[in-house]
């Protein structure tokens, strides 16, 4: 994606269509694969599109079966399916809402007796909601935010985490806005935030078990949340703050998240990876 790309649009819900988006983000099309992740099951939460499109794909190419849950987008999820099959791979899509305990729990038992097993969980679904000040955030929509962006990974680790076994790991998805904030998505941003402290704790609290936890902290990633939460004059804009001028593509941080579940990253645990077209963060 080169700069002044994205031409004006707006969805009018969350989490948004992939299908109405415009140009179209770019999955993975190209990516080449090396059978790193053959044999195992991943759940990937928010698998409908953007970001956990592109990993479903990547993983499915690299050879796990996957678990898409997703919350009602029913064609993006059909779509991810779909990318997964041709790549001759099973999976199973599975909607619901993820700041529901017993959903969490119903989707990993699901996805266990669907595969048998379960080596890889990716933490991805998330919501935010733009606003001017800390004033027009309601008590409502902090909890709901919460409940989605940080309350569902934990539920989803600890639904999972009696079928994971030695080597099996988990990667949670935080973002460039828990190192740098953004005032216009305060209660997102302090969701992102929890996500770092919580991937570390559980690192911490797992890694004797030969289990590793990490996360991916991205930058400005063309995904539907973008024109579902901003104005179309802010797309416009989008990403080309970055020293790379543009947004990136969801396959461009997908390739963090298959070195996370391989075993290339056998001697890392608790740590995030960056890919946010050059913005600098503390780590």
């Amino acid at each position: 994606m080169s700069e002044n790309t994205l031409p004006p649009q707006h969805q009018p819900r969350q989490p948004g269509s992939q299908a109405m988006m415009e140009p179209q983000p770019d999955v993975g099309r190209g990516y080449r694969a090396a059978g790193k992740l053959l044999g195992r099951t991943a759940l990937v939460t928010g698998g409908d599109s953007g970001i956990g499109q592109a990993v479903c794909v990547l993983f499915a190419k690299e050879g796990a079966d996957v678990s898409v849950v997703y919350l009602d987008e029913h064609e993006d999820a059909e779509q991810t399916r779909r990318l997964v099959e041709a790549e001759g791979r099973r999976c199973i899509t599975i909607a619901g809402d993820v700041s529901d305990e017993q959903f969490c729990r119903e989707a990993v038992q699901r996805t266990v007796s669907e595969f048998g097993h379960i080596e890889i969980l990716v933490n991805n679904a998330a919501e935010q909601h733009a606003a001017q000040s800390i004033e027009e955030i309601s008590a409502e929509q902090l909890e709901r935010t919460f409940r989605t962006n940080i309350f569902g990974y934990f539920f989803m680790a600890k639904a999972t985490l009696p079928h994971l076994k030695e080597g099996a790991a988990i990667i949670n998805t935080s973002s460039i806005t828990a190192y740098q904030g953004n005032p216009m998505l305060i209660d997102y941003s302090s969701t992102k935030g929890a996500i770092v402290s919580f991937t570390r704790a559980l690192a911490n609290s797992l890694t004797e078990k030969g289990i590793r936890v990490n996360g991916v902290a991205p930058g400005p990633i063309w995904t539907p949340l973008i024109p579902a939460t901003f104005p179309e004059d802010k797309v416009k804009e989008f990403g080309k703050d970055t020293p790379m001028r543009r947004p990136g593509h969801p396959h461009e941080v997908a390739t963090c998240y298959v070195f996370l579940a391989s075993d290339d990253s056998s001697y890392i645990a608790g740590q995030f990876l960056h890919p946010n077209g050059g913005q600098p963060v503390e780590s």
